[in-house]
């Protein structure tokens, strides 16, 4: 099986690859959109959104990057593209799925799957614009406000030179409203000849071993579940090893035995993690603290020690207090709190860890 990690504007970014890509599991990252709008963007515009191009297009542990952009002018998406491609992305992918509202009034993300051959016309243009070598690829949903032309998009994507299709498995009207429907997106694998990987809504390895079955994908992309539980990716390899034939009738795995790590491992990753981000030149010292406590309180869907740090960080913005009370918390983490032993996990089948 074959794991990739989400961009999510916001949040994934570079910074938080680099942390969730050293716990191991994941393949490929997709950076997060770097918009085009009328201009050929300079190089450091690209760097700023992925600095591992100036690491061979990997992160620090070593996973490749495809650097994704958004935009739908073909020949401006071109231009951009091929001045992207001489920086050594491993790839480039193209957004026809951002739901964000200011996106879809300028005519990009999701709002292209209304328009299935100017789809077309934008991967082409980028296809003719990089080296034959080089790895196009398209991140779509289902659909705008309807899925009725998914699979005509996914052939429009396919025909006109996309090397591989990501399907998130909802409309933007859906949003990110469960469920997932991801036997769509095997309509659109028997439809095409290119690969296909599955996204959305894949919290946990029974989510994952489902999605592979109704899917029919090999590959999976994964995001919010990735980020609440960093452990995910190895989780869903080992179960994968051991339910090679699929699921059984009743639909069940028969077993989602968990390889995550532990909150005395994590918390060392979210130490570095702030590092990372108090280290950063382009964010500004005041909101800092903000993107630490906005990936713990994604954590803590899944770590219960996790809100337990949230709730004591929350009130705290001077970096010097969030740094000494992480090493605070860190030389407790043998010891779970009794606040810890009291929670259960608030997702059905996250992983539970001590």
């Amino acid at each position: 099986m074959t794991l990739l990690l989400a961009p999510m504007e916001g949040l994934l970014d570079h910074t938080l690859r680099d942390i969730l890509t050293r716990v191991g599991g994941i393949d490929r990252c997709v950076s997060e959109f770097i918009r085009i709008s009328g201009t050929l963007l300079p190089e450091r515009a690209f760097l700023r959104v992925v600095p591992e191009l100036r690491n061979g297009g990997r992160t620090r542990s070593g996973v490749p990057v495809r650097a994704q952009l958004l935009g739908s002018d073909p020949v401006c998406l071109a231009e951009n593209a091929a001045r992207l491609a001489a920086l050594g992305p491993h790839g480039i992918d193209l957004n026809f799925g951002c739901p964000a509202k200011v996106v879809n009034r300028h005519g990009g993300g999701a709002m292209l799957l209304d328009d299935p051959e100017k789809v077309a016309a934008i991967v082409a243009a980028v296809r003719r614009a990089v080296p034959r070598d080089m790895p196009v690829s398209a991140k779509m949903r289902l659909g705008n406000e309807s899925d009725a032309r998914a699979v005509e998009c996914a052939l429009a994507m396919a025909g006109a030179g996309a090397d591989e299709l990501v399907v998130h498995a909802r409309t933007k009207a859906q949003a990110y409203r469960p469920p997932a429907y991801w036997e769509r997106v095997a309509d659109i694998r028997a439809a095409v000849s290119i690969p296909v990987v599955a996204n959305g809504e894949i919290w946990n390895v029974a989510d994952a071993l489902r999605c592979r079955e109704l899917s029919g994908c090999h590959a999976l992309m994964l995001g919010r579940g990735m980020v609440s539980d960093p452990g995910l990716a190895l989780a869903i390899v080992a179960a994968s090893r051991s339910q090679p034939a699929g699921l059984p009738a009743d639909g069940v795995p028969a077993s989602t035995s968990s390889t995550a790590i532990g909150w005395a491992d994590l918390h060392p990753l979210v130490a570095a993690f702030w590092e990372l981000v108090q280290a950063r030149q382009d964010l500004a010292e005041r909101h800092r603290p903000g993107r630490l406590k906005q990936w713990l309180n994604q954590l803590r869907r899944c770590h219960p020690q996790a809100e337990s740090l949230y709730e004591e960080l929350r009130v705290i913005s001077d970096p010097k207090r969030i740094t000494e009370h992480l090493g605070e918390a860190g030389r407790s983490t043998r010891h779970v709190s009794a606040f810890a032993e009291s929670r259960q996990s608030p997702i059905p089948g996250c992983h539970r860890v001590a």
